[in-house]
């Protein structure tokens, strides 16, 4: 796919590798690189040949975080720099102030119907890390630093982690992570639950790619998508027994769909599944999700 400027999209054997592309700014975070991260994924969405999504960074790093360059004393945080914006890349408002971007793109990447894996190479800092929250499996690089800096620079954290960061780390370990805002290694990330793999340098795509293949090849992508989708809206649920009733009618309809078929005619032939099903027009019904509040943008269209 064709006409991204600080991205690339690739599509290969039912995978898409999302590549954040400015390795000589470090893959810094501008609203170019957020319209077109929205763009991405809804171009995976909309494409049944495409099962998994890898996120990863050209060069060096992931992302260093938001790019500052436009930045002066009086307007701190200012997307002014070259390159950072443009007509196209103005962010939505809500009650007239303007939508935080970082939290644009992980709304997108919650509401993805396939399975996004991050591939994290070098530093993921500020935005770098927030915008991996909603991915489903991080992997990342043994030299590979994280860092909530938020407070050490006078703002608070983006792109909704103060909801995910909690549910994925617990609270005691996201307020340590977030208060001293320091920088936290690799290993200190997978004993944190940041992270589910930590890998020698140079074998993180590898690894993402190899866990990405597995799922295509030997899953449904209407399983999947459901179990995605009802593993992230239960997390907000007040008791499991929501889960139970969408579970009870999810079941009863995947049963009757062509997956289900496929995967017992290939368990009793002994032989891998080609599951038929196409997630644009297959998949039952999902919960809604994320929920939008009352208070909703006032210009531009869905993220």
């Amino acid at each position: 796919m064709s006409g991204f400027e600080q991205i690339t999209y690739a599509v290969e054997d039912r995978v898409a590798t999302i590549t954040l592309n400015r390795p000589d700014s470090g893959n810094a975070f501008t609203q170019i690189m957020r319209r077109e991260l929205i763009e991405a994924f809804d171009a995976a969405d909309a494409d049944d040949d495409v099962r998994v999504v890898i996120v990863t960074g050209a060069g060096r790093h992931f992302c260093v975080g938001a790019d500052l360059s436009g930045s002066t004393p009086d307007k701190p945080f200012s997307y002014s720099g070259a390159g950072q914006t443009d007509d196209r890349s103005k962010p939505e408002l809500i009650d007239g102030i303007p939508r935080d971007g970082g939290g644009m793109v992980t709304m997108r990447i919650a509401q993805s119907r396939k399975p996004v894996i991050a591939a994290v190479n070098g530093a993921a800092v500020g935005v770098g890390v927030t915008l991996t929250l909603p991915m489903d499996i991080r992997v990342c690089a043994e030299s590979s630093r994280f860092g909530f800096v938020f407070a050490k620079r006078g703002i608070m954290q983006e792109a909704a982690s103060s909801w995910f960061l909690p549910r994925i780390v617990g609270v005691s370990q996201a307020m340590e992570w977030v208060a001293t805002g320091r920088l936290v290694p690799a290993a200190e990330a997978r004993e944190g639950r940041l992270v589910s793999r930590v890998v020698p340098d140079g074998e993180v795509y590898a690894t993402a790619r190899a866990l990405a293949d597995e799922i295509v090849a030997g899953t449904s992508g209407l399983s999947v998508a459901a179990a995605r989708r009802l593993f992230w809206s239960s997390l907000s649920e007040p008791s499991p027994w929501t889960a139970h009733l969408h579970e009870t009618r999810l079941i009863a309809e995947l049963k009757k769909g062509p997956d289900a078929m496929e995967g017992v005619t290939s368990f009793f032939e002994k032989r891998p599944p080609a599951f038929p099903g196409r997630v644009s027009s297959d998949l039952p019904e999902l919960p809604e999700w994320p929920v939008r509040p009352s208070t909703t943008p006032t210009a531009g269209g869905p993220a």
